[in-house]
Parts: C-alpha cells; structure tokens; sequence
C-alpha cells in the first residue's frame, strides 16, 4: 500500500508546472457519436464523459487503493497477454459518484500535456484520460456504507505500466483521493495481437502485429510453414504514427496514447486451402529472440476454384469490457456477443469482412489496443478485413466526405496504420480482394464517390475486371448505406439512403450485374429484393434463379453497437428487418449455387436466408441497363 510519503510525491508530481496545459473549450473534448443526417445525439464516448482536465488533487490520508498482482504475464511463454487484477479500495467518505480509473502509462507524465489552443485560466493537474474506468459500487453494493470495496479489472499489455486512481466527484467533477504503486506486465513491449489480411495477390497473407519495439532495438519477422517442415522467416514493415498526425482533440489532447509500433509482414508464394502455423518474433540486439505464441491460418483458394468457400460480414462492432467497465452508457452493449459468437464458430467460415465503424475509439487511442485484442482469436486465424467508417475517418477539413467530428480527431490514422489493406493507398480505403468464386470490391464512403470522383472511376474498374465464369459471385460493400435502407433517420430525410448513393452508383450494379452489396452505419439488419430503379424485379424472397436483372441490398451494421430504428413507413422493397446483433454468412458451394444466411449474435441462429442458383448464361443475359453491344455485322 503506498505510505503518505508517497501519495505527497505523486501530489507534487501532478502538481508541477510541468503539467500546465492550455486546452479548447470542454465541447472539444466530447467526442459524441450521432447520426449525420438526423443530427441527434444517440451516445457519448465513455472515456469522454470525464472531464478529466477539470479534475484536483486531494488525497485524503485514510484512503488507500491497492492493486494485486503487481506483476502480470507470469506465465509469458504461454503468450500471456491479458491478466485479471483485483483492486482493493478504502474511502472513509464513500459516495455513490466514486470512481476508480486505470492509468497507463502509471505515471501521468508532463509530455501527454498538450496545448491545442487558447489560454486556459488555471492549470489542469491530469491531462490524460484512463484507458477504463469503473465505478467503486460497480460490484459493492455495501461501498456507500462501509467505504470498502473490490473491483476486477480485466487487463492487456499495453507496452507500458499501469496504476489505479481513486476519485471521488464524479466523472463531471473529479477529484483524486488515493493512487495505487504501478503494476507491469513481465515483458510491456512483447509482440500481441496479431491480425491476418489479405495480401494483393491470391496467394499472399499479411500478418499485422503491435509491440514496444522500434527496428534501432529489435528485428520483427514472422516464422511460417507446414506443420513438421522446416519453417520460413518473412521480415516485418514497420510503422508508427504520433500526437502530430491526429487531426484534433481528443486524439491529439486527453485521448492520445503513445500507439507502440505496429509491424506487417508479407508472407508469399502460399500453396491454395493449405494450413500454415506461424508465430512472430523479435530479434534483439544480442541475439536474443522475444517470440509470441504459435498461431495458424488457411491460406486462401485459387481464383475461380471450385470448393466451399463461407465469408462472414458485418459492420458496427465496436468493443466492450469484460470486466464491466466503461460500460455504463451502454455505448456498444453488443460487442461482445457478436465477438463470442463467431470466435465460437471459427471453425465453420474461412474469411471476415468488417465493414466499417471498429472499435469508436473516437480518439482516445488506448483502445485501439482493446479493439485489436478483443477480435484477436478471429483475426489471428482468418484474414480480417475491414472498411473505413465514419468513426475512423470523419473529420473537418481533412479531405473527407463528410464535415463531421465522428473520428474524434483520428481522420484515418490509427486504422489505415493498425490494419492492413490491399489498397493502392491506404489513406484511400478503397480495395479489391478475391476468395476462391468470389469477387469483392470495397469502398471507402468516407471519400467521395460520385460520378467523376477518383473512387468512382476505381469502383467501375473494380466491378468491370472479374471474370464471372470464373468468379460467379460479385460482391460490392460500403460503410455508408449508398443503396437502399428503412433506417428512421434516412426515411426523415426522404431519401433511405445516404443522399446521392444509389443515384450514382445503380447504374454500375447493374451494368456490371452486382450479386449483393452490403452496408453498416446503420445498426441493425435488413434486406431488400433484387432491387433497380426503386423497383422490385423479381418477387421470389427465398429462392433466386435466372438472370442477374437486379442487385439485393443489405444492410448489416448490427455487429454490436447501439440499435437503430426502423421507420414506421411501409417500404415495399424491404423483405426482411430485424432489431437486433446480427452477422451475415455467404456460402458457395459451386459456381452455380449460393446460401445466405443472416444469423442473430445472441444464438447464432439463422433467422433470415435465401438462396441463388444459376448457370454462366443468366450472368451474361441482356438485362435492361446491362446488355453489352451488339451489332447486325456478320
């Protein structure tokens, strides 16, 4: 338990002038999520609840916060990289506001003080925010009466060490009573949470990873091959990004954390269906090698390959604590139902495609390390891929599509830096990736993509290269819904899509004969009919066979986050809705037969499907709007 002696040290240490800070007005440190078109506030960013610059230090002699183990990761050859802590507190003027905060690094250090503008008329004593946090009668009921309570923090290595603050006040006042001794995980800096993608060619997987170590102290690579034969080694890329880069606060004010260096390495020259184990590793200046845990993956088919091939999607994940904390808002209750669910299942799909919208760090960057651990056991094992979303991207005057502060200042860094995607740049998040009989062309919503934009001309190349006897299944996907949904946000509008999206884009579906195109950004699943013009073109709702005369829309945002609502109008193309978590699962079992299945996180039943079936003929049929010329010349 730290003594008086040291509580006074950490007082003068927050205290010093070191820690003056010049910060906006408060409202830039409230980083809401809201719907673009409708305006409303839906939920608040947790960590932005506090107000954390208005917090004074005064700690109370009788209080005391305790933290046990003091040293996590024990057990780090098994690749230890989560550990549970049990933190005792006592507080002899207990109220129901109480609050404990996990701080890492431990100690609140002068060089996270940033000024963003303006005078600030006193000095803030903190100047970061917690990575979590969790009230002191979260699992004590009894703490308002007795002052004694027990809390359990989940904890991940997060390349520096941690301490645990008690405050009372509130998160809208807080004042700091007591500070625990830092605790530390064996090895901060080990290589964790690696995540697979697709390379550019068929035959390449990119292994993404994070660690405390720079290229002047350790070589990272990775080591793969066939289990029992002799492994090869692939050198890591290695990159990084800084305060600098962020675009605005809280990214570049109380929600920056130091994001360690993330390292991609490409490993080619993969034989097709074949299982690979792998394990990452960094080699230190004396020779020494630090290793993670062994890993494996299934490399992808060869393009066109006649096998089963099962795909999963879904956008809006977000995360959440196990432990409970942050969680009080509710802000993404569904996180980890969808997570469970489908690492539950890891057996029986080969792909995942996470389209937009990941962790809404919203610029407190500490938890894009919680997102990359919480989807760890998926994406080690099956290339994730992912699209940018509003809550990546958006942000004013940083060259994207929307003029929206969703980002929270990250304008696209963390994610175009944290993952990997086969883009030509990944400042422009638009891709193609091919799987086995699939074809899949990813947009980027977050920059423009109307008729004449750099991404249409890109979509239209996309769609118009694969070969469809080879590669039947086309599949077109966005953040943003540019197709079709009954969101109630959209039906105020008029519109039941993002202003301006199939207006431009219907013409290359159909020309180009888009099987399905799927969406997020609206929490909560829906499908229409094979779909051109507004105008339903075939009535089947199960089963579809012949020409592709019309593309069905999806829209499966509900990975996790916060619902939303359906409008009451009565939309005669939506065949199916649903107010729930939900993921979709495509199977094709050949080139001629295709099941989807949309499935409820909470079971991983399937409550809404439909099959197509059809020959290399219905994809070359003359459809209206998609007919290639033809002339009387014989």
């Amino acid at each position: 338990m730290p003594t008086m002696d040291n509580l006074f040290t950490v007082f003068l240490l927050l205290s010093s002038k070191a820690f003056l800070w010049r910060v906006c007005h408060a409202s830039s440190h409230s980083s809401l999520i809201r719907n673009d078109l409708g305006g409303r506030s839906i939920d608040e960013q947790p960590l932005a609840k506090i107000a954390i610059y208005k917090a004074v230090i005064l700690l109370h002699e009788s209080a005391s916060i305790q933290a046990d183990p003091l040293l996590l990761g024990l057990e780090v050859k098994k690749g230890e990289d989560t550990s549970w802590v049990n933190v005792e507190l006592k507080y002899p003027e207990p109220s129901e506001n109480d609050w404990v905060g996990v701080f890492s690094p431990a100690k609140f250090n002068a060089s996270d003080c940033y000024s963003e503008s303006g005078e600030w008329p006193e000095a803030p004593y903190i100047c970061t925010a917690p990575i979590k946090y969790m009230f002191a009668n979260h699992s004590n009921s009894n703490y308002v009466k007795t002052g004694n309570a027990t809390l359990r923090f989940q904890i991940i290595n997060q390349r520096a060490d941690f301490s645990f603050a008690l405050f009372t006040g509130g998160v809208e006042s807080p004042k700091l009573v007591a500070i625990s001794d830092p605790i530390s995980f064996v090895n901060p800096k080990a290589p964790l949470y690696p995540r697979l993608a697709q390379g550019k060619a068929w035959d390449e997987m990119t292994v993404t990873w994070t660690s405390g170590y720079n290229i002047d102290e350790a070589v990272p690579f990775v080591e793969w091959g066939w289990k029992g034969h002799s492994p090869k080694l692939s050198p890591a890329g290695t990159l990084t990004f800084t305060r600098g880069s962020m675009c605005g606060p809280p990214a570049r004010t109380v929600g920056w954390r130091d994001p360690g260096f993330i390292h991609t390495s490409f490993l080619k020259e993969l034989w097709p269906n074949t299982m690979y184990n792998y394990r990452i590793g960094h080699m230190l200046l004396n020779g020494s090698i630090v290793w993670s845990k062994m890993y494996s993956f299934k490399s992808s088919p060869y393009p066109g390959q006649d096998s089963l091939q099962r795909v999963i999607i879904f956008g809006d994940m977000g995360k959440a604590e196990r432990d409970g904390s942050n969680e009080y808002a509710s802000y993404q209750p569904g996180s980890l139902i969808t997570t469970d669910q489908l690492i539950g299942d890891l057996d029986n799909y080969d792909i995942v495609f996470h389209i937009g919208d990941l962790p809404y760090a919203n610029g407190f960057i500490s938890q894009w390390d919680q997102f990359t651990a919480q989807v760890e056991p998926i994406a080690s094992a099956k290339p994730y891929m992912v699209a940018s979303g509003n809550h990546e991207r958006s942000w004013p005057n940083s060259g994207s599509f929307y003029d929206t502060t969703d980002s929270g200042g990250e304008c696209g860094v963390p994610a175009e830096t944290m993952y990997y995607v086969p883009a030509e740049n990944r400042a422009k998040f638009w891709y193609s990736t091919d799987y086995g009989m699939f074809h899949f062309c990813i947009a980027d919503s977050e920059h423009d993509w109307r008729e004449g934009s750099e991404q249409y001309a890109w979509i239209e190349m996309c769609l118009a290269s694969v070969d469809r006897q080879k590669q039947p299944w086309l599949i077109f996907s966005a953040h943003r819904v540019l197709g079709y949904s009954s969101n109630s946000w959209y039906a105020m509008e008029g519109s039941f899509e993002e202003p301006m999206g199939r207006e431009h884009l219907q013409k290359l579906w159909q020309k180009y004969k888009v099987d399905i195109a799927f969406y997020g950004h609206v929490h909560n699943y829906e499908r229409t009919c094979p779909i051109y013009q507004n105008k339903c073109v075939k009535q089947e709702r199960y089963s579809y066979s012949g020409t592709v005369n019309g593309t069905i829309h999806v829209v499966v945002g509900g990975g996790g986050s916060h619902l939303s609502d359906f409008t009451e109008i009565n939309t005669v193309w939506s065949l199916h809705k649903d107010h729930d978590w939900g993921f979709v699962k495509l199977t094709a079992f050949n080139h001629s037969s295709l099941l989807f299945e949309y499935k409820k996180s909470r079971d991983g039943v399937v409550y809404d499907n439909f099959t197509i079936s059809r020959d290399y003929k219905d994809v070359l049929a003359c459809v209206h709007d998609g007919c290639e010329p033809t002339t009387l010349a014989t």
